[in-house]
């Protein structure tokens, strides 16, 4: 779909201004990147007077900001609500395989949703590559509060577990997840029959039991 099919989707009249320059905003700033993306650009999409970004945002730069808040949590609450789930369905000990594919199924989705995934990702390669976001934004929104409940529901999944290696369990399992994500992203468009076709299932599978594996290792202090 196109810059202008798209929005035309969002330029709804039964739209608030206010959603709809969230929904532009990001597809604009997907596309074209911040530094390509004028206030003049943003209204046009969202079919709004130049007035409504400083009206509702305070300028592009909080727009922006804000655009990522709300991205940093739905993808946030989602991974905890994951973890919370399996906890729940859990008695005393939940099991390590349960914890770790809840978890990987919640990180995998919102990224691959055809719905918006594809955009966020381009959204976050750019950023990664011309940051304009506060430092510490991922840090606080996201990380510590995941690597928080990680570390509640690992220590009651895998007691013997060093608690000093559960942020390098966490940090390993979504890099993999990440990789997962791009590689999934690259490969889709290439049809090339030398290349192997995984479906994501399966690689959540060989994630988990991989990952759980490597847990285990460390609780029986096989490694070091």
């Amino acid at each position: 779909m196109t810059i202008s099919q798209e929005n035309s989707a969002v330029s709804s009249p039964a739209t608030g201004v206010r959603d709809r320059l969230l929904e532009a905003a990001e597809q604009l700033f997907a596309e074209r990147g911040f530094d390509g993306t004028s206030i003049r650009d943003l209204a046009a999409a969202a079919g709004c007077n130049i007035a409504s970004v400083n009206y509702y945002f305070g300028g592009k730069e909080k727009l922006y900001v804000e655009i990522w808040r709300h991205r940093l949590h739905l993808l946030r609450e989602t991974r905890i609500a994951s973890i919370d789930k399996v906890l729940s369905e859990s008695e005393d000990r939940p099991v390590l395989e349960d914890l770790l594919r809840s978890f990987a199924y919640a990180f995998i989705g919102p990224l691959v949703d055809e719905s918006g995934g594809p955009r966020f990702m381009k959204l976050m390669a750019r950023e990664m590559l011309n940051p304009h976001l506060p430092a510490s934004m991922f840090v606080e929104d996201v990380i510590k509060p995941t690597l928080s409940a990680m570390r509640d529901a690992l220590a009651k999944a895998c007691p013997e577990l060093p608690e000093s290696k559960i942020p390098l369990v966490v940090f390993s399992l979504v890099g993999q997840l990440l990789h997962t994500v791009r590689l999934k992203t690259m490969l889709h468009s290439m049809d090339d029959e030398e290349l192997p076709k995984f479906e994501p299932a399966e690689i959540i599978d060989h994630i988990v039991t991989f990952t759980a594996a490597g847990i285990r290792a460390y609780a029986g202090g096989k490694v070091e």
